[in-house]
């Protein structure tokens, strides 16, 4: 009697540990599967000549490329969003505000600036892989000024600004 109230004691003991791991278990997938989501983003207020900051891409070029400072927010879900102008040789502009995500190296549109300082939703606003030479302004902008092997350089907006203004990174040597 005593050895099949050992076993029923063993045995409801291991099933009570299974259970206890498959709970266990059960609550690691589910946070570590939880998928990510992109917070709601509002527009910022059109530019204004005096915010912007300029930023250099490739070793030569006549083309212009700026984001406005008060537009840089770094938003709950990483994502460091931006607006920014790029003025050619000619003196064509393009306005648009952005987000790029440093943990999986893609960029994404939400709007382009008109003429009368108003915004356009971009039509085609899917998240995008980054990539192309150094005389593109994306890589340029995740790889030298944001980002660093998927990990965010940038925490808030002042980190970005400051990352603009001194050329790039690192940041860890700067004030």
């Amino acid at each position: 009697m005593f050895f099949f109230k050992t076993i029923e004691w063993f045995f409801a003991l291991a099933l009570a540990l299974l259970s206890a791991q498959s709970l266990a278990d059960s609550f690691d997938n589910q946070y570590e599967e939880k998928p990510w989501a992109e917070i709601e983003v509002q527009l910022p207020a059109f530019p204004e000549k005096a915010d912007l900051i300029p930023f250099q891409v490739g070793a030569i070029t006549d083309t212009k490329y700026l984001i406005d400072g008060n537009s840089l927010s770094v938003g709950s879900d990483g994502v460091l969003r931006y607006t920014l102008i790029v003025i050619s040789s000619a003196g064509a502009q393009n306005i648009s505000y952005e987000g790029l995500r440093c943990a999986t190296a893609e960029r994404r549109f939400y709007a382009f600036g008109r003429s009368d300082k108003t915004w356009s939703k971009a039509r085609r606003n899917q998240w995008v892989k980054i990539q192309g030479d150094s005389n593109n302004h994306h890589v340029e902008l995740y790889a030298n000024y944001f980002c660093s092997v998927g990990t965010a350089l940038i925490k808030n907006a002042d980190d970005a600004r400051r990352a603009l203004r001194y050329g790039g990174k690192p940041l860890a040597a700067r004030p």
